[in-house]
């Protein structure tokens, strides 16, 4: 086993991904712990290359599985290639997990491993903040997601869902540059509301994202989920890209370059979009988390009272 897996002397949580040392979260967590009486609980990150080997996922999920203090983990970057080599090793899957093909959140309970794609609800929670009550029905916009990965597949899940009635998008477009995750996400999104269209188009090369870009209708909604900006620099669009006039512009990221949310900013104006960052993601990503590892309830007064401990970081 690997010098990075030490016996944990407290309780611990995870956090694995490409460069956690430079999240809030590490200088968060511990006012977090202290905020919801989470006695001596720290964090720790794993940091793995994206799409790294199946042996380095595997002995990081057994680690845990097997050692008392470590109570659990957040999945960023790697949801999906984790849940494909480690599908065996938990012994209770949720159904999100399972549709989705991905896992986001690792915890115990009653001496189970289990694993939750926590990203349809904490994705929704973040676009029901910006996205304004029957926006769809109001104005009839597209939705295009930027990356075939696991945030496009659970925002798609989360429009998608029959409590919303016919305020969804008509039409979602997913681009990626590899053929094999539209694939997947085709094989996944297909049918699965006959009100939604959904569109899976191989674009290689930033300026095909613009021509997709180019063809959206106003008062649509445009979102980063390619981990340009932030695991590596770049954005998806080039700058000569064009934003649909009206429009919302969702960053996922908070950190990194954000070039994508920097080539939104110069429209913003002449276009009249409303962007946004990352930040609320972040911080509803990260509390369902911790709230699904330690068995805690976090919403109403100690939800507000996280995130600006939060901003005051």
């Amino acid at each position: 086993m690997g010098n990075i897996y030490k016996k944990a002397e407290q309780p611990t949580i995870y956090f694995i991904g490409v460069t956690t040392g430079q999240s809030s979260i590490m200088k968060v967590f511990p006012k977090w712990a202290k905020a919801l009486g989470l006695k001596d609980a720290v964090i720790k990150g794993f940091d793995f290359l994206p799409h790294s080997s199946g042996e380095l996922y595997r002995e990081a999920v057994e680690f845990i599985k097997n050692d008392p203090l470590s109570h659990g983990a957040l999945v960023t970057t790697h949801k999906i290639d984790l849940f494909n080599t480690c599908k065996d090793i938990f012994d209770y899957i949720d159904p999100y997990a399972e549709k989705l093909g991905e896992v986001s959140s690792i915890s115990k309970k009653d001496g189970k491993l289990c694993a939750h794609a926590k990203d349809p609800i904490s994705s929704g929670l973040a676009l029901e903040n910006f996205v304004p009550n029957h926006y769809w029905t109001d104005y009839d916009g597209d939705v295009l997601l930027l990356g075939a990965g696991g945030s496009s597949l659970a925002m798609s899940i989360y429009f998608a869902q029959e409590k919303s009635g016919d305020n969804v998008p008509k039409k979602i477009i997913i681009v990626n540059r590899s053929v094999p995750r539209l694939e997947s996400a085709k094989a996944i999104l297909e049918g699965i509301n006959p009100r939604i269209k959904f569109e899976f188009v191989h674009n290689p090369t930033p300026e095909d994202n613009d021509k997709t870009l180019a063809g959206l209708k106003p008062h649509s909604l445009i979102v980063n989920a390619t981990g340009l900006g932030k695991d590596s620099p770049g954005s998806p669009l080039t700058n000569r890209c064009e934003f649909p006039r009206d429009s919302l512009v969702w960053e996922i990221n908070y950190r990194g370059d954000l070039l994508f949310k920097v080539q939104a900013e110069a429209q913003k104006e002449k276009k009249n979009l409303h962007i946004e960052d990352g930040w609320i993601y972040f911080i509803h990503g990260w509390t369902q988390m911790i709230s699904e590892v330690f068995h805690v309830e976090i919403q109403g007064k100690i939800l507000d009272e996280l995130s600006e401990l939060a901003k005051c970081n």
